[in-house]
């Protein structure tokens, strides 16, 4: 007996590319070096990755670890969870991964959450190395 897979997408469901390009549209993205001048100027730089990807290909000097499954929860100024950094609406927020998807949807999720300064670092960490910026193993 063989069952078929039902590939019809459900009515109202958006798939991933669609989903990126909404999150993105309300995001203004940083490049590499823009995400140095804000981490210099206040700004928090988050890595979402996960310890795996950190160790693999190191981090960036300053940064926050918050891993993604946790990220609302330790930022959302509501919460009970979170850091005592994220005490405020207007914190300038930069989200990366390894290479800039993941980070789009968090920005996303944290401004969702108010945080309407969280944005995210274009091309992730791989674009950070590109551009020749501080690195740590």
């Amino acid at each position: 007996m063989s069952v078929q897979a039902d590939l019809t997408a459900p009515a109202g469901s958006r798939g991933i590319d669609e989903i990126l390009a909404a999150a993105r549209s309300r995001l203004t993205r940083l490049d590499a070096p823009t995400a140095a001048a804000a981490q210099r100027d206040g700004a928090l730089l988050v890595d979402i990755r996960p310890v795996a990807q950190r160790a693999a290909h190191g981090g960036i000097p300053g940064a926050l670890i918050v891993e993604r499954n946790v990220l609302e929860w330790r930022f959302d100024p509501r919460s009970d969870a979170r850091l005592p950094v994220a005490d405020r609406y207007d914190l300038p927020v930069v989200v990366f991964c390894q290479e800039g998807y993941t980070s789009s949807l968090a920005a996303a999720a944290l401004q969702d959450l108010g945080l309407h300064r969280a944005t995210d670092l274009a091309g992730g960490f791989a674009a950070w190395q590109v551009a020749g910026l501080p690195t740590t193993p």
